[in-house]
């Protein structure tokens, strides 16, 4: 019994040692943090081997974890969204409204006749397009294409830029470039005009008779074989192609028949909105086994759309946008539509509306000249906050793009004839089909 006694007295003894220690200003080896390991292993050549912690206490946040180990596993938690928006939108410094330049600077880069350097989100279509035009260049051989797809879907902005890949690369192929005929059928006066203008392409200088139309100089063209050998395929490309819609199609169908000639160099492209234009206008290529080869474009998604305002964005050395703000407009043009051009439109006038509030700010502020001595702080915060394009700038934009026409009928009408809609509505929803205009005047009155 002393025995156990003793030995129990002695290991109280070591605890309170232990604890002593533990409060004084002494700390063991293996408490110490994991950043002074290598001023400890300098100072005392001999030390004790830190004591190794689990993974799941290393990842739980304590006042005794080491900061170095959660950073590094925040870093690579972190959303390559959300970096690369940080990047884009964190890193600038916020924009003048106030300044001319600017806002004209940006303007004109959200502008609609601005072609951007790149045509985002519609790679996987321009690299169709181009396939064909390269395989009618390598094989020496004709064809046509028909691009269709809703208005705003970077239709026209990917025919150019497949224009200038493709020349491009007949150049370092050891091709001959194509010779490229663009227009735009929208500006035609005559829609047999465009045969004019492929002659003109084909044979440049060259009159024709006046018993010989360009049409049927085109078909006698493609018909005979090429007196010189390694003529140059002609690309045309053919825009707002439904214009050239008439009574009988014969423009569209003979158009579309110069690839199916023997000798013909023609690669043509015709761009237009319709989908089944071909199917509905021109139903003997089918039968000839002569339809072309249809890619349509289509609309732009939310993420898509959000991408393009951001390449557009990127050259603008300052922050215009709030990245919500942004976010809401590429949402309700793309439930609404998918136009990027309507989004072009939405960006510029939410720009118009913080120009117009920042007016009647300084206004204000001027002509209270108390209140501005009085506040000095919060003014500058709020001009700081106003710098860019909020959300509520860009709902009210958004509101104005996709407001009814028949609502803004209505409201602009007087009191009184509204308030005729009004019991004229209120009178039909009992059921009725007709009525007369006593029985509207009374509920008029009423």
């Amino acid at each position: 019994m002393p025995s156990i006694a003793g030995c129990s007295s002695s290991i109280m003894a070591v605890k309170s040692d232990e604890i002593s220690r533990s409060n004084g200003e002494t700390t063991p080896q293996k408490r110490r943090l994991r950043s002074n390991a290598d001023l400890v292993m300098h100072e005392s050549p001999i030390s004790s081997p830190l004591k190794r912690k689990s993974p799941r206490r290393c990842v739980d946040s304590s006042p005794n974890t080491p900061t170095n180990g959660i950073e590094k596993l925040e870093k690579k938690c972190k959303s390559p969204v959300k970096k690369k928006l940080s990047k884009v939108f964190g890193e600038k410094p916020n924009w003048n409204p106030k300044d001319v330049k600017q806002v004209s600077a940006v303007k004109e880069l959200l502008h609609v006749s601005t072609a951007p350097s790149s045509a985002v989100c519609r790679e996987d279509e321009q690299k169709r397009v181009f396939d064909f035009c390269k395989a009618c260049i390598e094989q020496e051989k004709a064809g046509s294409l028909y691009v269709c797809g809703c208005p705003g879907t970077g239709k026209s902005l990917s025919m150019e830029k497949v224009k200038q890949c493709l020349v491009d690369w007949a150049k370092e192929a050891g091709f001959q470039p194509p010779d490229v005929l663009t227009m735009n059928c929208s500006s035609l006066t005559k829609t047999s005009e465009i045969f004019n203008k492929v002659m003109e392409k084909n044979q440049p200088g060259k009159k024709v008779n006046g018993s010989t139309s360009p049409l049927k100089h085109l078909q006698n063209l493609y018909s005979q074989q090429p007196k010189s050998l390694g003529s140059k395929m002609m690309l045309i490309i053919a825009d707002e192609l439904d214009y050239l819609i008439t009574k009988d199609c014969a423009v569209l169908y003979d158009l579309f028949m110069l690839t199916t000639f023997p000798f013909s160099r023609c690669i043509l492209i015709g761009v237009a909105n319709a989908i089944d234009l071909a199917d509905r206008f021109l139903p003997r290529l089918k039968s000839l086994n002569c339809k072309p080869m249809v890619i349509t474009f289509r609309a732009y998604s939310k993420d898509q759309i959000l991408r393009i305002l951001q390449e557009r964005l990127m050259a603008v050395p300052h922050t215009v946008f709030h990245p919500q703000a942004l976010e809401l407009c590429a949402r309700k043009v793309a439930a609404a539509s998918g136009d990027m051009r309507k989004a072009l439109c939405v960006c510029r006038s939410a720009i118009e509306i913080l120009e117009a509030e920042l007016r009647e700010s300084t206004s204000i502020l001027t002509s209270d000249k108390e209140l501005s001595q009085q506040k000095t702080a919060p003014t500058c915060i709020i001009t700081i906050e106003n710098d860019i394009v909020r959300i509520d700038h860009m709902a009210v934009a958004l509101s104005k793009a996709f407001r009814s026409p028949t609502v803004d009928t209505i409201q602009s009408l007087p009191q009184h004839q509204q308030m005729i809609l009004c019991a004229a509505v209120k009178f039909f929803r009992g059921g009725k089909k007709d009525t007369t205009v006593g029985e509207v005047c009374f509920l008029y009155l009423k």
